[in-house]
Formats: C-alpha cells, sequence, structure tokens
C-alpha cells in the first residue's frame, strides 16, 4: 500500500512539475495566457499617451480590435485543433497550423510591440545604454545609422509585415531582420524591437505617407524594454 501511496504522490508531482513548465513557456514575450487560452495583454500607458507619434484613435484601434482578433482566431484556431487531435485526425492539424502560425504570431508580435513603445514622459525617445547601445555602435555606428537602416528595410517590405532588430542567439551579435505578415521571431533569433509595417498600425493617422510613420514611431521607442531582451 505504501508504494502505492509513494508512486501516486511522485505522479501527481510530476503532473504539477509539467504544468508549471507549460505556465512558464505560455508566458512568451510577455502574452498573457489563461487556462491555455490567449488573452488580450493590458498597456502600460493610455491610448494617447504616445501623440504625436501615434494617435490615440490608431492605438485604440490597434489594440482593441486587430490585436484582439489575433488572440480570439488563435484561441478558436487551437480549439479546433485540439478536437482534431482527439481525433487524430492529421489531415485537420496540418490545415490549422497555418491559421495558429498566423494568430499566434500576431499576438506574439503585438505583445512585444506595445512593450517596445513608451510615452516620452516615461522614457520613450532615450537613446539606448549599456550593453546594447555599445553593440549597436559597433554594428552599424550609431543609433541614427541604425535608424536609416532599420527605416530602409521597413520600406522594403512588399505588402505586410515586421521588421525586427534580433540577436542572433548562436553568435550573440545583433541584426535587422524583415518578417512577412505576422510570422513570428522564433529559433535561431531572439526579437529586440520591432515596428509593425502593416497599413492598420498608422493609416488612419499617416495615410499613404508612411515613411513619415517610420520617422515618427522612434520618438517613443522603450529602449529599455529591448536591452532587457539583449541582456
Amino acid at each position: 500500500m505504501s508504494t502505492i501511496l509513494r508512486t501516486s504522490a511522485a505522479t501527481n508531482a510530476l503532473k504539477t512539475s509539467l504544468a508549471s513548465t507549460r505556465a512558464r513557456r505560455a508566458g512568451l514575450a510577455g502574452a498573457t495566457f489563461v487556462r491555455g487560452k490567449a488573452t488580450l495583454p493590458d498597456l502600460s500607458y493610455d491610448y494617447g499617451a504616445l501623440e504625436p507619434a501615434v494617435s490615440g484613435k490608431i492605438m485604440e484601434l490597434h489594440h482593441k480590435m486587430h490585436h484582439n482578433t489575433y488572440v480570439n482566431s488563435y484561441n478558436d484556431a487551437t480549439e479546433k485543433f485540439a478536437a482534431a487531435e482527439a481525433k487524430d485526425d492529421i489531415a485537420a492539424k496540418i490545415a490549422l497550423q497555418p491559421l495558429i502560425n498566423f494568430h499566434g504570431g500576431g499576438h506574439l508580435n503585438h505583445t512585444l510591440f506595445w512593450q517596445n513603445l513608451a510615452p516620452k514622459s516615461a522614457g520613450g525617445g532615450e537613446p539606448p545604454s549599456g550593453a546594447l547601445g555599445m553593440a549597436i555602435d559597433e554594428t552599424y555606428g550609431s543609433l541614427d545609422a541604425l535608424k536609416t537602416k532599420f527605416n530602409t528595410a521597413l520600406a522594403g517590405i512588399q505588402g505586410s509585415g515586421w521588421a525586427w532588430l534580433v540577436k542572433d542567439n548562436q553568435t550573440g551579435q545583433i541584426g535587422i531582420k524583415t518578417y512577412a505578415n505576422q510570422d513570428p521571431v522564433v529559433g535561431q533569433y531572439t526579437p529586440l524591437f520591432g515596428i509593425d509595417a502593416w497599413e492598420h498600425a498608422y493609416y488612419l493617422q499617416y495615410q499613404n505617407r508612411k515613411a513619415e510613420y517610420f520617422k515618427a514611431i522612434w520618438d517613443v521607442v522603450n529602449w529599455k524594454a529591448a536591452e532587457q531582451r539583449f541582456t
């Protein structure tokens, strides 16, 4: 009897440990998950706090409507995936993977994006310091040179996508990468800072003058968040 009790206790402990590990993994990139479901994260600033760089109306629509759509659609796709897995429906699971990647990536990308921004009163636009500041100077020569290369990469995105300053996990070097649609930065690279080049991020305010948006958003970049991801 004591052996059975010990075995049961060990099994329960293992289940608890696995659940804890899954919960930690679910918190990737500051994303919020409840019982396996993604939820829309709160912002640490008011919608209008980034003006004039980004209007309060755009921030509200971008966060409450667009980001929330990614959250809901991701949850719907993962529920369908779980049902397909229960039926061992391989074809259905394969068909759902693009939706999970798109909407899950949209959730992760936007969660990082909100953290990448800060009002000027909270340090938005202040240049990076420490190890990241040194890495930028060593790689690009200056912060202004990085901005120029970054904005060139943004302008080169055809259709919708993102540009990211990333850290290569193998070499420790930083670089600029562009990703189509909502493809997330995973695997070899760690995302440090990204700018959303989808029209919904700027069109209401800047219309077809997206180059002005690319220039203005640097005024509210939260380099402190990028520094934390770099170290």
